[in-house]
């Protein structure tokens, strides 16, 4: 709080100093004598100064939000060039007081220092023209270096006199700021310059016509940019927005976690990672266009809640997952939020949640609260998302604060369900050692592709798991077809293509193993649509059989087969290459051949 007080102080002092700097300049070099002026200037003052707050009120909206283009510097550095010092700040000065008269909502002092900026920028932009031979009341090509360097004091001016009040109440930004306001600043000052010039060469030969024209042109432009910029909105809110709940969406919200990683500043903020407890059986029990309510309700729930706190901003994260950021907001105060947010979900009644488990609307939520300089967002997703299995781990409807005890915790449980896997692949043992053999290579492969991929923690899991058991459906073939040494018959094949519907139908009696029913059941699904049980195709086929098939298929490949002949780790690359966009994701297939041939570079 005293570093944030001493930021304002110097700020304020700095605001000080360029008032009586650019009141001073003003003071120094503006000629304010009535007599100095024709009648016939005087008109066009009057015109310019009307000119100048129509520019202003009329600004011309550029995206994103919050950007604007005013043609007031246009208006000032034409007079510059065309009239002289003097006569530019008389202009000033009128429109400066008409500003301040009525914009009363702005502060007093917010107007004395844009004047004052003005006033700054003005002199140094006529001492530079003056300075690289420019001539006033000339507009000609040959003094078009003159014009641009006359520009680039103006611009770089401008950002050093906002830039400069911005870093004195917030250090940390202000590279950041600097860099946008350069950015974006170029290419407006370059349109400046360009209309500076035409309505320059409009004042010397046609001053009254002239400037009605320029003023047209600027009412024109700046009606047709808010229009598109009305579009640019529309269009931005249909990709931001989750078109179900009407909250932001997955990648709307990565992106402003991103722009809050990038900002590198010290952050005090919380995020947190909610389910909807059992939506699967309340959408599976009512259908989908009830589930979609459901969720419809619970985002408009969630919503008001967050309203009431300000700053929060919430999204749909997927599915029946939404997050919440938080930002200011302490570990305990983050944690009392979300519990009331989850009592109040309790208390309110939504059609047919008595089916529920807990027979009323519930989630469950897991919080990561983060002090200072935020530098991975994948990681902090994560950490609220092991923190949010904890909470289900407990038995739903709660609300859990990430500890890196969890993590140990959840490794257990998941080695757990593993074991228990096992002990059912260990049946092959008995019947068919090469199955055993082959679930636990694909197993292994498994973990090292899925660290490559990245995949999340959920899809690791059920990748390796899957990987695991993804031929169970074996124990059901009879142990002359399984073990044949010769080829199989049409009749035998096709009782081994049912080996992946009768593992669904044994893992399905387990709601546990519910998620690895795709592995099972479409691990020989083909790309191209020419596999088995029911012919999928493309990314119809979900992304971790496609990944499974790979595997499966390599290890198939590369393994000694009775009734197959064995492929080099080499052949099986080509192949996976020659079949890539057929019978294999072209997508993950290069990824694994190079997993498998930096392996085979260690060995």
């Amino acid at each position: 709080m005293n570093n944030k007080r001493k930021f304002h102080q110097k700020a304020n002092m700095y605001v000080i100093i360029v008032s009586i700097l650019g009141t001073a300049l003003f003071a120094l070099f503006a000629d304010m004598t009535f007599e100095a002026y024709s009648p016939r200037l005087w008109m066009l003052i009057a015109c310019l100064v009307t000119v100048l707050v129509l520019c202003r009120h009329y600004t011309i909206l550029l995206p994103p939000k919050g950007n604007a283009l005013s043609m007031d510097s246009a208006i000032y550095l034409a007079c510059t060039f065309v009239f002289g010092l003097d006569f530019t700040l008389m202009i000033l000065f009128i429109s400066s007081i008409i500003g301040a008269l009525y914009q009363v909502k702005i502060k007093w002092w917010k107007h004395l220092f844009n004047f004052a900026t003005f006033s700054i920028m003005i002199v140094a932009a006529y001492a530079t023209f003056i300075l690289l031979g420019g001539q006033v009341g000339v507009i000609s090509p040959a003094l078009m270096p003159s014009y641009l360097v006359t520009l680039a004091v103006y611009m770089l001016l401008n950002i050093f006199c906002i830039g400069m009040y911005f870093y004195l109440l917030d250090a940390d930004s202000f590279l950041a700021m600097v860099k946008g306001l350069i950015k974006e600043a170029f290419s407006s000052y370059i349109s400046i310059l360009i209309l500076s010039l035409l309505l320059g060469i409009l004042l010397i030969h046609q001053p009254f016509y002239g400037l009605f024209l320029f003023t047209c042109l600027i009412l024109v432009l700046s009606f047709a940019f808010k229009m598109h910029f009305k579009l640019y909105e529309e269009a931005s809110k249909k990709a931001n927005v989750d078109h179900l709940t009407g909250l932001y969406n997955h990648g709307y919200f990565k992106e402003l976690l991103e722009e809050l990683v990038k900002e590198k500043k010290d952050e005090n903020v919380s995020l947190a990672m909610i389910d909807l407890d059992d939506f699967k059986k309340y959408n599976d029990y009512f259908g989908h266009l009830q589930g979609d309510e459901l969720l419809k309700g619970f985002g408009l729930l969630l919503k008001e809640g967050c309203s009431s706190q300000g700053n929060f901003t919430l999204a749909r994260y997927g599915g029946e997952e939404f997050i919440i950021l938080m930002p200011n907001t302490t570990q305990k105060d983050a944690f009392h939020f979300l519990d009331g947010l989850r009592k109040k979900m309790n208390d309110t009644y939504f059609k047919g949640v008595e089916i529920l488990p807990h027979g009323c609307l519930s989630f469950s939520a897991g919080i990561i609260h983060q002090e200072g300089i935020i530098y991975n967002s994948a990681e902090l997703i994560g950490k609220a998302d092991q923190a949010l299995y904890y909470a289900k781990a407990q038995g739903k409807n709660s609300v859990h604060l990430f500890d890196e005890k969890d993590v140990i915790q959840k490794n257990l449980d998941e080695e757990k369900e593993i074991e228990l896997l096992e002990q059912q692949v260990r049946i092959f043992l008995s019947k068919d050692i090469y199955t055993y053999k082959h679930s636990k290579r694909v197993y292994a492969y498994a973990i090292r592709f899925a660290n490559i991929l990245k995949l999340n923690d959920y899809e690791k899991k059920t990748l390796v798991m899957g990987a695991l058991i993804h031929d169970i459906g074996k124990l059901e073939i009879p142990r002359d077809v399984i073990n044949k040494t010769g080829k199989l018959e049409p009749h035998e094949w096709e009782m081994m293509k049912k080996h992946v519907i009768w593992g669904k139908e044994i893992i399905s009696t387990n709601k546990e193993l519910l998620d690895l029913v795709p592995l099972v059941e479409l691990h020989h699904e083909r790309y191209d649509g020419k596999g088995y049980p029911y012919g999928l195709k493309g990314e119809s086929i979900p992304k971790l059989a496609r990944i499974l098939c790979i595997i499966d298929s390599f290890d198939a490949m590369t393994t000694e087969r009775p009734y197959q002949a064995t492929k080099t780790f080499e052949e099986a690359i080509m192949e996976l290459e020659q079949c890539a966009g057929k019978q294999f994701d072209p997508e993950f297939v290069p990824v694994f051949i190079e997993m498998i041939r930096e392996e085979e570079t260690m060995e």
